[in-house]
C-alpha cells in the first residue's frame, strides 16, 4: 500500500449526536456527517475525543461506524477511532472496525497506565500488524499523561507501511518539526489542535484533524488550503479572525462548548454524557458573544 493516506488535509473529528435522553441518535449522525462533508471536510474521524469516545460504548461505536459509512458511501473516507489503553482490546476493536469497511483507523497513545516508549511502540505495532488499512497515531499528552517522543513516532512510521500519519496535539513545535522533517515520504503530520494548525503546517505539517470543523468547516478549510498553497499571510489573517472562537470552544472540557455552539448555530446534536456536563448559562452567553464577534452567527 502507498504510505500516502487518501484522507486529504482537512479532517474533522465529528461530535456524536445524542437524543433527548442522551441515547445515540444515528439518524442525526448521518445527517451531520453528510452536512460536514458537503461543507468541505475531506474525511471524518468517528468516535474520537470530540465524539465522546470514553462514554460511548464499543457496541454504540460500531453502530455509529456503520451508520456514517452508509451515509457517506462514495462521498468521503470514514476513519474509526479504535484506540484504548488495553492493547488486546484495541487490536480486536481495530479488526472489527476494519471488517465493517472503514477507510482508516486512529489510535491514541494509551492513557492512565503510562507505558514507556517501548511499550508505545509495541502497542501500535500490534494494531498495525493486525489490520491492512491505514492507521493514524494520536499523540495528546494532555489526556494521555505521557508524550510519544519523535523517535518513537518515526520508528513506527518507518517500520510499518500502514502507519501513515500522526495527529500531533503535544503543542511541542520542536518535536513536530522533527517528525515532519525526518518522516518517510508520504507520512503525514496533522495538527491535533485547531490553534496550532498554521505554525504546524509552516513547519512541514500536512493539515489538521479539527474540532472547529464541526461548526465552521468552510473557514477552517480556508486556513488549511491557504497554507497548503503558500498564501501564508491570508492563512494567518483567517486564523486570527477565527482564533477567539477556537479558544472559546476549549474554556472547559471538549466537546461541552462545541455542542452548545452547534445549538446556537441552529444545528443541535444534543447534550453531553456524564461525567461531562452541559455548558452553564454564563458560558453560553460568552460563547454567543464570541460567535457573533467572529461572524459565525448574527
Amino acid at each position: 500500500m502507498s504510505k500516502t493516506p487518501p484522507f486529504g488535509r482537512f479532517i474533522t473529528a465529528m461530535a456524536t449526536p445524542f437524543g433527548p435522553d442522551l441515547e445515540l441518535d444515528l439518524d442525526r449522525a448521518q445527517e451531520f456527517a453528510v452536512n460536514l462533508v458537503n461543507r468541505g471536510n475531506d474525511a471524518l474521524i468517528i468516535a474520537g475525543t470530540t465524539g465522546e469516545s470514553p462514554t460511548v460504548s464499543k457496541a454504540e461505536k460500531l453502530e455509529l461506524f456503520r451508520a456514517v459509512l452508509a451515509a457517506l458511501v462514495g462521498k468521503a473516507p470514514v476513519i474509526a477511532n479504535v484506540g484504548g489503553n488495553n492493547t488486546a482490546d484495541s487490536v480486536a476493536f481495530a479488526q472489527e472496525a476494519e471488517a465493517l469497511g472503514v477507510d482508516g483507523l486512529m489510535a491514541v497513545v494509551p492513557y492512565y497506565n503510562k507505558p514507556p516508549q517501548e511499550g508505545l511502540y509495541q502497542h501500535f505495532k500490534a494494531i498495525a500488524q493486525a489490520v491492512d488499512i491505514p492507521v493514524i497515531l494520536y499523540n495528546i499528552p494532555g489526556r494521555s499523561v505521557i508524550n510519544m517522543e519523535a523517535a518513537t513516532t518515526l520508528r513506527l512510521a518507518y517500520d510499518y507501511e500502514n502507519i501513515v500519519a500522526v495527529k500531533e496535539a503535544s503543542g511541542n513545535l520542536t518535536q513536530i518539526a522533527d517528525i515532519a522533517s525526518n518522516a518517510p515520504e508520504g507520512f503525514r503530520v496533522y495538527s491535533g489542535d485547531d490553534e496550532t494548525t498554521v505554525p504546524l503546517m509552516g513547519l512541514g505539517g500536512y493539515g489538521v484533524i479539527a474540532t472547529i470543523g464541526n461548526l465552521t468547516p468552510e473557514r477552517m478549510k480556508e486556513i488549511v488550503v491557504s497554507m497548503a498553497e503558500g498564501e501564508h499571510t491570508k492563512a494567518l489573517a483567517c486564523h486570527l479572525k477565527l482564533q477567539p472562537l477556537m479558544k472559546e470552544l476549549f474554556v472547559t472540557s471538549n466537546p461541552i462548548m462545541l455542542k452548545a455552539a452547534l445549538k446556537l448555530a441552529g444545528f443541535s446534536i444534543g447534550g453531553v454524557r456524564l461525567p461531562l456536563v452541559d455548558a452553564t448559562a454564563t458560558q453560553i452567553e460568552k460563547l454567543e458573544q464570541v460567535m457573533q464577534a467572529v461572524g459565525v452567527i448574527e
